[in-house]
């Protein structure tokens, strides 16, 4: 089960809003609606969930690029709505590199006719590929009263909670939730 709220900071404190993120496609189309919530252009925190699995926060101030942090980056890969958040850049991937093939780097053992490797997840990325550790900006809520250490060491079941407690909007987020 998801959970997806946006939380807007305004000059009364925190606006929340839970959000529906089926027709989001992209992290610009997700920066976009985050970015709808707040006319003064100020910052706002989308805060996604998957029950005891991981737990993502985007922030958005004003114009700047989104900063993203996932707790568990092979979780969230798992997940449509994690894949939104897991952009090459923050999985330190080089996005062009997909396009260029080392023959020499291959792995010529007669699995290139089809036959999958057993290291291979069900959509055909190696099991490597993606970390089952935190990815982003693990700084992302210092400012706001959560420090690294902290978001680091929080569950996925109950992290959302306590970020909304840390910043003083845990009522408004229960009433979205």
């Amino acid at each position: 089960m998801y959970f997806a709220a946006l939380l807007a900071r305004t000059e009364d404190g925190w606006e929340a809003s839970d959000t529906e993120l089926d027709d989001v496609e992209s992290l610009s189309d997700l920066a976009e609606l985050a970015r709808e919530a707040s006319p003064e252009d100020d910052t706002v925190l989308v805060l996604i969930e998957q029950e005891d699995a991981w737990f993502g926060v985007v922030r958005i101030d004003g114009e700047d690029d989104p900063r993203i942090y996932v707790s568990d980056a092979a979780a969230a890969a798992r997940s449509s709505y994690g894949e939104i958040l897991l952009t090459d850049e923050l999985l330190g991937r080089d996005p062009d590199a997909d396009d260029v093939v080392d023959l020499d780097s291959l792995d010529l053992d007669g699995t290139e006719d089809g036959d999958a490797e057993e290291d291979d997840d069900e959509d055909g990325t190696s099991a490597e590929a993606v970390p089952h550790s935190p990815v982003g900006d693990s700084q992302i809520l210092d400012d706001l009263g959560v420090g690294e250490k902290e978001l680091l060491l929080l569950d996925a079941d109950d992290a959302l909670s306590s970020i909304a407690e840390a910043l003083g909007a845990s009522e408004v987020l229960e009433t979205v939730r």
